[in-house]
């Protein structure tokens, strides 16, 4: 039992220290991407699918309608999602600075309402690079040129583009930021290898052609989430390193933690629940292998309370893993000038491996409440 255990925790271990070696080679290897050379000639369609959003919705279309982007060239559709609240009704008051409003109208339930928002949002669009982000997004002036400067510059069919926490009010908050930027700077990583694993909805373009040449949302239209990893799986497939991720602080886009422990587990598992659909089987069996990892972790620390060479064990991969992950995050966290919240690392550590089994367990097995409706 004890050579079993080892034998699998020294495996485990030297794959988990080779993943990060990788990442973080990834993350050298994206440089920072210099857009200001473009001519800007791109009509970009910008898509949001919204639902209960009258918080904050106003908020996001004044900082779209305050890029520096030619007006002329620039169409925004917001697609309402059967709002309960005054959310559509916020909308079709920018109707003169012209936002166009669509209202979804499913005759069927459905599993995914935002696949069907954003593919009849695109079907309606005139631009010829769509770019979608959330109802609750904030951006800065210069995020859109950005974006199109860097699909002029150099040509990908999609692009991925950071994301990070902001106004965080509390410890729990500034946790989920360093944690959600950890997901980020993987899935830049992976683009940065020339592959591609993960992407975030909030902040993603792809040519229209593109999008029609995949087949859209066919095929992943039965999951609730995925409408930005499983496409992207898609186009991978297609256009393999034709896929970018664009390394400039003018082009983050800026969206809040969750307040409490339930929604954040809820949204995790949402996003969880998608793994086993990707296209390339290898992310899958990375994804397993990271999770057979942090039980293995468990596992030993709760053996060292019977025998003290498996507390040595857990303490030796523990640290391990805090050094990787550590040199892994810190210049990430730089380029979100959040460089302070990297010395949570060693907080955030212990949450996260049970978090990982927790997510990785429940994400595939259970059904998980979002915007007031129960999926799977």
């Amino acid at each position: 039992m004890i050579a079993l255990l080892s034998t699998l925790s020294v495996l485990l271990t030297g794959f988990y220290l080779f993943v990060f070696a990788y990442l973080i080679k990834g993350w050298a290897s994206l440089k920072c991407a210099d857009t200001t050379a473009a001519p800007l000639q791109t009509k970009v369609t910008i898509l949001i699918a919204a639902r209960d959003e009258e918080e904050r919705i106003r908020y996001t279309i004044d900082d779209l309608l305050a890029q520096e982007y030619p007006r002329h060239l620039t169409e925004i559709i917001i697609v309402d999602d059967h709002s309960t609240d005054d959310t559509a009704n916020i909308i079709r008051s920018y109707a003169d600075q012209g936002v166009k409003l669509m209202q979804l109208q499913a005759d069927k339930p459905l599993n995914s309402y935002k696949k069907k928002a954003i593919a009849e949002a695109i079907a309606l669009s005139t631009g010829d690079l769509m770019v979608a982000t959330d109802a609750d997004c904030r951006m800065g002036p210069q995020w859109l040129s950005s974006v199109v400067g860097y699909f002029e510059t150099h040509n990908p069919v999609m692009i991925s583009s950071p994301v990070t926490y902001f106004e965080e009010r509390s410890l729990f908050e500034r946790l989920q930021t360093l944690e959600f930027s950890f997901l980020i700077g993987i899935g830049a990583s992976f683009i940065g290898n020339k592959r591609a694993s993960t992407c975030n909805g909030a902040n993603l373009a792809y040519r229209k052609d593109v999008f029609y040449e995949v087949g859209g949302f066919k095929g992943i239209d039965d999951l609730a989430s995925g409408d930005d990893e499983m496409l992207l799986q898609k186009v991978a497939v297609k256009y393999p390193g034709r896929i970018g991720f664009l390394k400039n602080s003018k082009a983050i886009v800026y969206t809040h933690a969750k307040h409490t422990l339930d929604e954040f587990l809820q949204q995790r598992r949402r996003w969880a629940s998608k793994s086993t659909r990707y296209k390339d089987k290898r992310i899958v069996a990375l994804a397993v292998s990271i999770w057979l990892f942090n039980v293995v972790l468990v596992i030993n620390a709760f053996m060292g309370f019977y025998d003290v060479f498996y507390l040595k064990l857990f303490l030796v991969q523990f640290f391990l893993k805090f050094i990787a992950e550590a040199m892994f995050i810190t210049p990430i966290m730089s380029f979100f000038k959040r460089s302070g919240l990297s010395a949570l690392t060693i907080l955030l550590e212990p949450l996260h491996i049970i978090y990982i089994i927790y997510v990785g367990f429940m994400g595939n097995t259970r059904k998980y409440a979002w915007k007031g409706r129960v999926v799977r």
